[in-house]
Parts: C-alpha cells; structure tokens; sequence
C-alpha cells in the first residue's frame, strides 16, 4: 500500500494570487477545514510547501 498524507485546509484563498488559488484546487481543496487524502508523491510535496500558509499536513499514513 502507498504512504497517503492527510492535507487539511487551514486559510482563505481570498486575496491571494492566482497561482496559489489554482494549487489549492490542485490539492482538491476549496473549502475552508476540509481535508483530503492523497498519496505521498513528490509533487504533492512540492504543492503543500509553496503554500503551508493555507494548509496543514494532518496525519501521515502507510
């Protein structure tokens, strides 16, 4: 089975730019605290650090 981490999101894409709006979609988030689960990749990775400001990573599982 592959690692999943649990992504939860913590900010408002309100007045942010485009860029993290689209990252945010993304993720398959779009609603403030609600959380998604999605496969450990390096590109998941990659689109939780350039915005940690708007998400937290909740639990790490596998």
């Amino acid at each position: 089975m592959a690692k999943t981490i649990v992504v939860k999101q913590i900010g408002s894409p309100i007045r942010r730019p485009e860029k993290q709006r689209q990252t945010l979609i993304g993720l398959g988030l779009n609603k403030m605290h609600k959380t998604r689960e999605l496969e450990d990749t390096p590109s998941v990775r990659g689109m939780i650090n350039k915005i940690p400001h708007l998400v937290e990573i909740v639990e790490e599982r596998g």
